[in-house]
């Protein structure tokens, strides 16, 4: 049997609604009696207008935006909250954040997302590229889906929200990014699929980093971080001092300065995966996806005051987050030919038992023990190599 699709767009033809209840008596042909998916739109604040998608399939439930770029708040499995404390109110609406402030860092005063975005024509730190001034961390998180449709599929048990963006204007070429996030009846795991399509008569520049961002319970002291690679090296200096406990997380430490670690994952058959545990080893997070479309992967540790934002960030990407002028130059800048696309997909998969965050990590050492897992002293990818 078809997927059951509700559809929204900005246009009379199918109007944007402000709430939709979609549940077992309108797709009866689901399994499951304890799935839900809910469109509401929130008020108050600089929250006001927010539209918030509720995917829940019975044990997990995820807050995806259409609002912001498609990303997702919060998740929540088997009672285990699933993002980080932001030390600001989100989720923020996208008129309230100025890119462009404090020198191209307002991105940072609407980042509270557990996952979001990093794209599309640039993912890294503000500048000016070629005479374009780029802000942090790009446009996408902050732009609102022109699309919306939310389904059911009887044939293979699954929920499905999927919502069309686009970036660019005149004399600035036209990306579009529809992305689909799915999970199962009754699963602890979901699947984000992305494609990146190049609208423009020209070729089109390309970066996407997820920023996936993970607080308490599963970010505390004596979390640890599994990840294989062939190489890895510190992204600066500062972190270069902290290389040897790269995988180690303490308490939250007030005045605590970010240290990020940029990897070459290792993986099986062209895929990869990283694990983050609590420190009783009972809770993981596993992060899977393919190295040909995400070849780079960098670790953000932010373990200061829990009032700050006390949070680690997984982040597979087309490349790493140093400037796209330098990136460009080493060849680490994906080029669309014009009508040309780009895909990726990762899964997502919360482990709720000793065993389960056992396997992961066994998984892992296999995958880093077939290679020789270079560790690089100080920073090798970024503009001093």
């Amino acid at each position: 049997m078809a997927a059951r699709i509700w559809r929204m767009t900005g246009d009379p033809t199918s109007p944007w609604r402000e709430a939709l209840d979609i549940g077992p008596n309108d797709v009866p042909e689901l399994p499951g009696e304890d799935w839900a998916i809910r469109l509401s739109t929130w008020h108050g604040g600089r929250r006001e207008g927010v539209q918030v998608v509720e995917l829940n399939n019975g044990p997990m439930s995820l807050q995806v935006l259409p609002t912001r770029g498609m990303g997702i708040w919060k998740g929540n499995c088997d009672g285990v909250p699933l993002g980080w404390q932001a030390p600001i109110a989100g989720p923020v609406h996208p008129q309230f954040v100025h890119l462009s402030d404090r020198n191209g860092l307002g991105w940072l005063t609407g980042f509270d997302e557990w996952l979001c975005r990093c794209g599309l024509v640039s993912n890294g730190p503000p500048g000016n590229d070629r005479g374009t001034p780029l802000t942090l961390h790009g446009r996408i998180a902050n732009s609102p889906a022109e699309e919306l449709h939310l389904g059911a599929n009887p044939e293979d048990g699954s929920i499905f929200v999927r919502g069309v963006v686009e970036e660019g204007g005149l004399f600035l070429g036209r990306l579009r990014l529809t992305a689909t996030i799915t999970t199962r009846i009754d699963s602890r795991e979901f699947v984000i699929h992305d494609r990146v399509e190049n609208l423009s008569a020209q070729a089109a520049e390309m970066q996407l980093l997820y920023h996936l961002n993970c607080g308490s319970p599963l970010l505390e002291g004596g979390s640890r971080v599994f990840v294989p690679f062939r190489e890895m090296a510190p992204h600066t200096p500062h972190a270069a001092r902290a290389v040897d406990r790269w995988s180690e997380y303490g308490p939250p430490t007030p005045g605590f300065a970010e240290e990020v670690f940029d990897f070459l994952p290792a993986g099986e058959n062209g895929s990869t995966q990283v694990l983050l545990t609590n420190a009783a080893r009972q809770l993981g997070l596993v992060v899977s996806w393919n190295l040909r479309e995400l070849p780079c992967f960098t670790l953000w540790k932010n373990t200061g005051a829990r009032e700050d934002g006390y949070v680690t960030g997984l982040e597979p990407a087309t490349n790493f987050p140093y400037f796209k002028g330098h990136e460009r130059r080493q060849g680490r800048v994906v080029v669309l030919p014009p009508g040309g696309h780009w895909e990726a997909t990762l899964r997502i998969r919360i482990c709720t038992s000793s065993g389960e965050v056992a396997a992961a990590a066994e998984s892992i050492a296999r995958m880093h023990e077939a290679t020789e897992g270079v560790v690089h002293r100080s920073a090798v990818w970024g503009p001093n190599e």
